[in-house]
């Protein structure tokens, strides 16, 4: 071997790029890029198998074709369950110092906050929320908007979408909520009906509705597309005061939407091109920019509000609460490989940093457990020591073992004997604290409730009358395609739900569903996905245009 000026603890089990590439020693007669086997012997013959003449049989013991072979058919980890379709790049957040005009650390401590010009490295992936890995990018969906901070303090994770609302107030009916978008478990098609019947049921979920039809819900692109922390969160500052928050990210791009007849002219011709968007504007040196801004309320119920601010479905009217500018982050870098940087990127809501506070939004506590749970299944055990999930500062813990481990987090001078605290010998300590600890008081009946200011209809109805003209007409047209196809108890509840919204809303739902030809199909039970236009045609087209081929 060709030892190189290399120390002996260089190549211990905490060391980067020993197994790899990177590793400079090398066999004789090995060059920087001859090919090996992940065991790192050389690869002579990487064109054919070894064989009993040049016809075969092949012989079992064909170690670099079974390592090949097996290692391809494991490639792919599992597919999210939500969130599957993603695209991402790296970039800086640059700090302003200041919240609005005023010094940001009165409200909190965070440290990524505080310098004006102070950039943190982030990581972003964008994607749509229903279909799979490789779903088209203009489907009617909302849209995955999740930033990893890799602060001075460790990671802190940014999770939403790109609209500013939910579907849902309670955690329990996330499960339901993704199985009636999801493909029907019999016919593996997405079907407008099922998705109805859940909604109908579900008041809640109008005001979301209410965008997700209209062209909010097809976003022209991920750069030119908001971003939302959706949930509320909090700020604590140094004293351990806390505020609520809720973030928002604006692009500087501006805001581009598309209509359903647009989408679907688009997807005819590309069905990648949100992801080839963000990647060539990234390559041609047109780095997309998003102003990050908060909204800011004191910590309490706020009985004065007709909405509880802990409502995921509702947002906080900006005449009371505006958005004050705090950052802007900036993507000018791609992913050197797809798998390894967008794939196995993990984020979860619980990753905050000191600073940074949970609330008692019941969605976002559900979605703290579920979100890192899902990447411990996904990924494996210790998917944090991965590149792109790795916080980029000192690491140091007792967890050990686990699937896949590539180092033991080993501190200086840390006996390894010692894998637990407290220790008297040389073990980890405790960190000190940072600042006053934020402790809100809890109490009451432990009970199974909604909350008491639900409010379904009243900011739907807002919505509805803010959009332009055009906006509400693709809007109607695409709840009538869709609940055309439902049964009619269906469709009276949807109808009574947005009459509750605003008459003129539910009026013109009912007379687009009256008017509409597909009363006879509904009978059939053919029912189809939501927002597109045709799709029972286009089975039948299908057929009625194919060529015909003789058997070879």
């Amino acid at each position: 071997m060709q030892e190189g000026n290399h120390r002996p603890e260089e190549f211990g089990t905490a060391v980067n790029g020993v197994g790899s590439s990177t590793d400079e020693r090398m066999a004789d007669g090995e060059g920087p890029k001859t090919l090996t086997t992940r065991q790192g012997h050389p690869v002579t013959d990487n064109q054919n198998v070894r064989t009993v003449g040049s016809r075969g049989p092949m012989t079992l013991e064909n170690y670099h074709f079974l390592e090949k072979i097996t290692h391809f058919d494991r490639e792919r980890i599992p597919e999210r369950v939500v969130h599957a379709r993603g695209a991402g790049a790296h970039g800086y957040f640059e700090a302003y110092g200041k919240v609005g005009e005023e010094a940001i650390a009165t409200v909190t401590r965070a440290k990524l906050f505080q310098q004006k010009g102070k950039r943190t490295p982030v990581f972003v992936r964008f994607s749509s929320v229903i279909h799979g890995a490789h779903s088209p990018e203009t489907l009617r969906d909302p849209r995955g908007f999740a930033v990893k901070f890799y602060t001075e303090d460790g990671n802190w994770d940014l999770v939403g979408n790109n609209l500013k609302i939910f579907f849902i107030r309670d955690p329990l009916k996330f499960p339901d909520l993704i199985h009636a978008f999801k493909p029907d478990p019999v016919t593996n098609c997405q079907d407008s009906e099922r998705i109805f019947d859940f909604i109908s049921n579900t008041p809640e979920a109008i005001h979301m509705i209410t965008f997700l039809f209209s062209p909010w819900g097809i976003p022209a692109n991920y750069r030119q597309m908001q971003g939302s922390g959706v949930n509320t969160y909090k700020w604590v500052n140094a004293a351990g005061e806390a505020v609520l928050v809720k973030y928002h990210w604006e692009p500087k791009q501006g805001i581009k939407n598309l209509t359903q007849a647009e989408a679907e002219a688009i997807q005819g011709k590309n069905f990648n091109h949100g992801t080839q968007d963000l990647y060539e504007a990234i390559e041609r040196g047109d780095f997309p920019e998003w102003e990050l801004c908060v909204q800011i309320m004191s910590d309490g119920d706020h009985p004065e509000l007709d909405f509880d601010p802990l409502d995921p479905t509702k947002l906080w009217p900006t005449d009371k609460f505006p958005f004050l500018p705090v950052g802007r982050m900036v993507l000018d870098r791609n992913p050197l490989n797809y798998f390894a940087e967008v794939e196995q990127a993990a984020f979860g809501t619980g990753v905050l940093v000191d600073g940074l506070d949970f609330s008692d939004d019941k969605l976002l506590q559900g979605r703290t457990f579920s979100y890192s749970d899902t990447q411990r299944y996904r990924v494996g055990t210790n998917y944090l020591q991965l590149p792109i999930n790795a916080p980029k500062k000192h690491v140091a813990t007792n967890q050990q073992g686990g699937q896949m481990m590539v180092r033991v987090d080993l501190a200086p001078g840390q006996d390894p004997h010692v894998n637990y605290e407290p220790s008297s010998l040389d073990g980890l300590k405790e960190a000190p604290e940072r600042g006053k600890e934020h402790t809100p008081y809890a109490g009451g009946n432990l009970v199974r409730a909604t909350i008491a200011r639900t409010n379904d209809f009243k900011q739907a109805g807002e919505r509805y009358r803010s959009y332009s003209v055009w906006e509400r007409e693709d809007l109607i047209r695409n709840l009538v395609n869709a609940l055309s196809t439902c049964r009619k108890p269906i469709q009276d509840r949807m109808v009574e739900h947005f009459t509750k919204c605003d008459s003129d809303y539910g009026q013109r739902v009912m007379s687009g569903l009256k008017a509409h030809p597909n009363g006879k199909r509904v009978k059939e039970g053919l029912h189809g996905p939501i927002g597109n236009t045709g799709s029972q045609e286009a089975v039948q087209e299908a057929e009625r245009k194919g060529h015909p081929a003789k058997p070879y």
